[in-house]
């Protein structure tokens, strides 16, 4: 049986949370019969890795230093097979504005966005106006490489606009405003390389305004209702985009891509995440169970999809 490493911690605005993915996936792969052992990873126990010398490591990381690809990479230098995604697309999913730059390249639907730098960027002479004109409100604000929607906002007041902008900017240098879509939030799992699969699409209904961070991982936050309540040929078309969506930026083995139905059926990619959360309110899990598949099944599933890297 092979010997898997679980990265949990980081040192991200995710790190609570993938502390909570970490540990969930720790028991799960006993219970699926893996020697484990867990690493709360940070720069200092990074050396950790390489003396552990594991078969296989599973990241359990969210955010920067950990779902970008740099953790990647460094296992990448080691030889040590990992689950999830490569360095490539998990650079390029971390990135909200080079995501949306290629769903756009490739004909994928997202919605129409603009792309303003922290360089330049003067709240005296900002004018508001002009993210209005292009977008009307509401609009969304969104830092380029924060996950759990942190520093993300709705604005549906004019005078919110700067604060929204600031907000984001403490978080990173670039950021993505959008245009509110309204529907239906839905979100695909993905599994495999060549061949890929799906699972139940997955209907979010949070109780707060929309899927934030207290949404997504507090208990009672937010409904998932499986199978989601759209029409057969609407499923098809979410399943359709993101498998699309998953094959033209690259990922391999899993991936959730989050998507939004409007009200006249159109879906449209909101992002791709290539370590998405496994604690016991997490969307992936869910959609397993739906589909029959118990949580250790899953993981070893996953084991096994890096170990034929």
């Amino acid at each position: 049986m092979n010997n898997v490493l679980v990265l949990m911690g980081g040192t991200s605005e995710e790190r609570e949370v993938s502390l909570r993915s970490g540990k969930a996936v720790y028991e799960g792969l006993r219970e699926a019969g893996y020697e484990v052992e867990a690493l709360d990873f940070t720069p200092e126990t990074i050396h950790r890795i390489k003396e552990i010398s594991p078969d296989v490591v599973f990241i359990t990381l969210h955010g920067k230093n950990g779902e970008d690809g740099t953790v990647q990479g460094y296992l990448e230098l080691l030889g040590i097979p990992y689950t999830g995604s490569g360095v490539l697309a998990s650079a390029v999913c971390m990135n909200k504005v080079i995501t949306k730059k290629l769903c756009s390249f490739e004909g994928l639907p997202t919605a129409d966005f603009q792309v303003i730098k922290k360089r330049g960027f003067n709240r005296d002479s900002f004018n508001p106006a002009l993210l209005m004109e292009d977008f009307g409100l509401p609009l969304v604000v969104k830092p380029a490489t924060q996950g759990s929607s942190v520093g993300t906002s709705i604005v549906r007041e004019s005078k919110n606009i700067v604060p929204a902008l600031e907000l984001a900017f403490s978080l990173d240098e670039e950021i993505l405003v959008e245009k509110f879509i309204a529907g239906t939030e839905l979100t695909v799992t993905v599994l495999g390389k060549d061949s890929l699969k799906t699972l139940p699409v997955i209907e979010i209904v949070p109780k707060n305004e929309y899927y934030d961070y207290e949404s997504k991982y507090m208990p009672g936050m937010s409904d998932h209702i499986i199978p989601a309540r759209i029409s057969e040929p609407e499923r098809e078309k979410v399943e359709e985009i993101s498998c699309k969506a998953y094959e033209a930026v690259g990922c391999r083995g899993y991936a959730r891509i989050d998507l939004i139905l409007d009200r006249e059926g159109n879906p449209y990619i909101l992002e791709i995440n290539t370590l998405p959360g496994m604690t016991g309110t997490s969307l992936v899990p869910d959609a397993a169970r739906a589909a029959g598949i118990k949580f250790p099944e899953l993981l070893d599933f996953f084991v096994k999809m890096a170990l034929e890297k």
